[in-house]
């Protein structure tokens, strides 16, 4: 549990490392002198890096190991947040430098929640899946939550330019703990007793008895349960990078709150998705117990899904803009109650092969918030945020039918036991 919390650390920072910037983005479009468009464009840049090394990344975790790709990752972070602050505004093309600095910090961040899922398919017995990527994914909200009063006071102390500063240096720190504590498997570390071993040994899936080098890209592409995977995530990643790249600028610029106000309000939604994530993660184990392993994991989303797109629809018609802020904050809420079943239908299905699948998967959250990052402020420009919100409440529902069509029983390569709390009948390839 102390490996897994620290990830729940790391995952805090990624996030704050990739939404420091929607709270310096006020101070910086006035250096830059840019509108919020072709800020839009400097977001989408990050995610458009991240999507691209997501399926390489989970190779790599498979390779390397989660210990020193991760380690590698947030050193990474740390130089190309600091490459984020030297770009100078009066540069002939200071926002195309700023597109290329932020496109390479999406590659070194690419690289966590793959490790991550690699990391709890080895660690993690499979019951216990469900809180263990509702803790990791916690950080999530936590990372961003945290972000708009501690990025507003790095800013009022020391400029936008410290901000980014400030954040490096907490990855780098963070890449000595990982380092010293971490190790790819539970036979490799001296804090794990036998005990501990055999109750991790007996709750992991068994490998298929062949011997399989080479990743399974025909299963792995024509499996039902990846691309309902990656379609919802898709669906997910719009909404959720409306309020990672939007939400406090919405809330200076459309509710008129000023700078301290929308720290205080902007935490909202994030507050609301760490609760939703770690909620998430405890119903989805007790409710995989009871009912079994659809019920926990896509039963859950669904209900999830359709939670957020009736929050979202409500909270962007309130005029009260504290009440608006709630409403909106319970959709950020539900849709962290379906954060675990993503990550944890990856470990189940998976196998050895759960980084570059969870990668594949995050692909289509990454393109799901690069377009959001650049579409959303156009529709707020031409049609209103009501029709920017309703825009992910219509994206949700849909993907509230792709998560009906995954069956976390269905691996995607035959073993010849069954895993535990998976079905005794003999598992095909997923169609």
């Amino acid at each position: 549990m102390q490996l897994v919390f620290m990830l729940f650390v790391i995952s805090a920072i990624a996030f704050l490392d990739r939404t420091n910037i929607s709270v310096a983005g006020v101070q910086m479009r006035q250096d830059y002198g840019i509108d919020q468009i072709t800020l839009g464009w400097v977001f989408s840049a990050f995610l458009l890096g991240y999507a691209a090394f997501q399926v390489p990344a989970g190779w790599l975790a498979a390779r390397i190991g989660p210990r020193k790709l991760l380690t590698a990752a947030l050193v990474w972070w740390g130089i190309f947040s600091i490459a984020t602050a030297l770009v100078p505004p009066q540069a002939q093309h200071a926002v195309l430098m700023l597109v290329i600095v932020r496109f390479a910090l999406g590659i070194g961040e690419a690289a966590v929640y793959p490790s991550s899922n690699q990391f709890v398919s080895r660690w993690v017995p499979v019951q216990e899946r469900g809180r263990a990527n509702g803790l990791i994914f916690a950080g999530v909200g936590a990372g961003s939550g945290l972000t708009p009063p501690l990025i507003t006071a790095v800013i009022v102390f020391g400029g936008w330019h410290a901000a980014f500063y400030a954040c490096a240096a907490i990855g780098i720190v963070a890449a000595v703990v990982w380092y010293a504590i971490a190790r790819d498997r539970p036979q490799e570390h001296s804090r794990v007793n036998a005990a501990e071993l055999a109750h991790i040994e007996a709750g992991l899936p068994p490998e298929p008895s062949h011997e399989k080098v080479a990743v399974p890209w025909g299963a792995i592409l024509s499996s039902r349960n990846v691309w309902g995977l990656f379609l919802s995530y898709f669906a997910f990643g719009y909404v959720i990078w409306i309020f990672f790249s939007w939400f406090f600028i919405y809330l200076a610029e459309a509710r008129g709150l000023d700078l301290k106000s929308s720290a205080l309000f902007g935490m909202a939604p994030f507050l609301a998705m760490t609760i939703g994530c770690l909620s998430g993660g405890v119903l989805n184990d007790a409710i995989s117990r009871r009912l079994g392993l659809y019920w926990g994991r896509s039963g859950l989303a669904m209900v999830s899904f359709v939670l957020t797109g009736i929050f979202l629809l409500i909270g962007s018609q309130v005029s009260n803009a504290p009440l608006a802020v709630l409403t909106l904050a319970l959709g950020g809420g539900a849709m962290y109650l379906s954060q675990s079943s993503f990550w944890s239908v990856t470990a189940d299905i998976s196998g050895r092969h759960t980084g570059v699948v969870s990668g594949l998967m995050n692909v289509g959250c990454q393109i799901g918030g690069a377009l959001t990052a650049s579409l959303t402020p156009w529709i707020a420009a031409n049609y209103g945020w009501a029709a920017a919100f309703g825009t992910g409440a219509a994206l949700v529902i849909i993907a509230t039918i792709a998560w009906a069509l995954v069956d976390p029983t269905k691996l995607i390569e035959p073993v010849d036991t069954p895993a535990p709390g998976i079905s005794s009948e003999p598992v095909p390839v997923a169609l």
